[in-house]
């Protein structure tokens, strides 16, 4: 059932209910006019270059201003001809009274402005009687800022009851001009007023859709990074894997025929052998169930072992394939690593050496490979782009998993342009005595 349309008498009856909410019921309700914010996106220019210490009180400052400005306004206007100083300073005060009151009731300064338009029409020297000159520009004030603060219904209601009050008070003289000028003044102040209060909400809705947005971004960013980091750690896992596993079951194979090379070998001998073999393999059921849990569902198994620093000449070699001038250069006792430090160290020279291909394309790279007492140094370094290919902008997944594998070592590893336009980095991966004894 649909509902019936309001006929005229309701429509009436809705915009009296209307007007009396919003111009009598509520006219004396306490609105102060918001302070300033002082911190965030919503603190203004002008209390951003005030210190910090003073912007609490700062943040009335406009309030203060309008007022101020207003009454040198009035002020200014009141010392007509033919009219003292006392006479002119209680005309200004009457009208500044009715601003004064916009900053804390807004629709009651606008009905004080009538009563004191009514009070001073004795000291009415103008031709736009019944206002005095300050007077006139006081209700326009009050017109602008019950506009600004106050929705548009009640805008016109000022502005209709105005132009009333106008009409009646030039049928009571017998002039037309009050109305003539208070409606078109009124009229134009309104419009701007609304106009200024569109561009205010319409800029404060940007401002928070541009924040909201900003937020979200950020989210978003962070979430991409947690789940590379977490990406990250799964390919070192998986990696790390294969090692770990490779070295358990040579242990498990050592220990099962490690009885067998022994002449007549005690009981408790082969007892301890047959308890580590089979810790041994429980450990790499262990290892590989826990892999299971993050590998991902199209995940394939290398074929060949895990690659090492051995295997450098060969990346290097294809990196040159694709372009990119690379040099090699190693230093220090060459010496075996044990197995995590060579695989990190490969792929951290394998990583930054696809990331010189992607962002500096043409130029020339150079790869560092240092046995120092105590660990193993890196550095990679390429020259600025040449400008003859296109750059790649990447993932921007390489650090996190450069730095992911040097954190897991202990190690420490800088990364940032060089003084010529590229980029380098440095790595130090440390290496206790007694891993590289086992790893001989």
């Amino acid at each position: 059932m649909t509902k019936p349309l309001p006929t005229e008498a309701g429509l009436l009856r809705a915009a009296r209910q209307a007007f009396r909410a919003d111009l009598l019921s509520g006219a004396f309700a306490f609105r102060p006019m918001e302070p300033l914010a002082v911190e965030g996106d919503g603190a203004t220019r002008l209390l951003r270059v005030i210190p910090k210490s003073r912007r609490s009180s700062a943040r009335w400052l406009p309030h203060a201003g309008i007022v101020l400005v207003a009454a040198f306004i009035f002020l200014s206007g009141a010392w007509l001809p033919n009219r003292d100083l006392a006479e002119g300073v209680v005309t200004a005060l009457f009208a500044v009274a009715p601003v004064l009151m916009t900053l804390f009731r807004p629709v009651a300064a606008f009905w004080l402005s009538f009563a004191t338009t009514v009070v001073m029409v004795p000291l009415s020297l103008d031709p736009i009687f019944p206002w005095t000159v300050p007077g006139f520009l006081a209700h326009l004030f009050v017109i602008a800022f019950v506009t600004f603060r106050t929705r548009p219904r009640v805008a016109l209601e000022l502005w209709a009851v105005t132009v009333a009050f106008a009409v009646v008070l030039g049928l009571l003289i017998g002039e037309s001009a009050p109305a003539a000028v208070m409606t078109v003044a009124s009229g134009l102040t309104l419009a701007v007023a609304a106009s200024v209060r569109g561009w205010s909400s319409a800029r404060r809705e940007v401002v928070a859709k541009e924040r909201e947005v900003e937020e979200k971004e950020e989210v978003t960013l962070a979430e991409r990074s947690k789940r590379t980091l977490l990406e990250e750690r799964t390919t070192i896992a998986r990696e790390l894997h294969d090692v770990v596993a490779h070295h358990m079951s040579v242990v498990a194979i050592q220990a099962e025929a490690a009885p067998y090379r022994v002449e007549n070998p005690p009981p408790e001998l082969a007892q301890a052998f047959a308890t580590i073999r089979e810790n041994a393999v429980a450990a790499l059921t262990e290892l590989r169930r826990v892999l299971g849990v993050v590998r991902a569902e199209n995940y394939e198994a290398p074929d060949a072992p895990q690659p090492t620093l051995g295997d450098l000449g060969a990346l290097v070699d294809n990196v040159r394939e694709a372009g990119l001038s690379v040099r090699q250069s190693v230093t220090g006792a060459v010496r075996p690593l044990p197995p995590g430090v060579e695989l990190s160290a490969y792929r951290i020279v394998q990583e930054a050496l696809s990331n010189a291909l992607r962002h500096a394309p043409g130029a020339a790279a150079e790869v560092e490979i240092a046995y120092v007492l105590g660990g193993l140094g890196l550095r990679i370094v390429n020259g600025p782009p040449t400008g003859l290919a296109k750059a790649s902008p990447g993932a921007g997944h390489g650090l996190t998993g450069m730095r992911e594998r040097v954190a897991m070592l202990d190690g420490e590893m800088t990364a940032g342009a060089s003084a010529d336009g590229g980029y380098e980095v440095e790595v130090f991966l440390p290496v206790r005595g007694g891993d590289e004894e086992r790893a001989a």
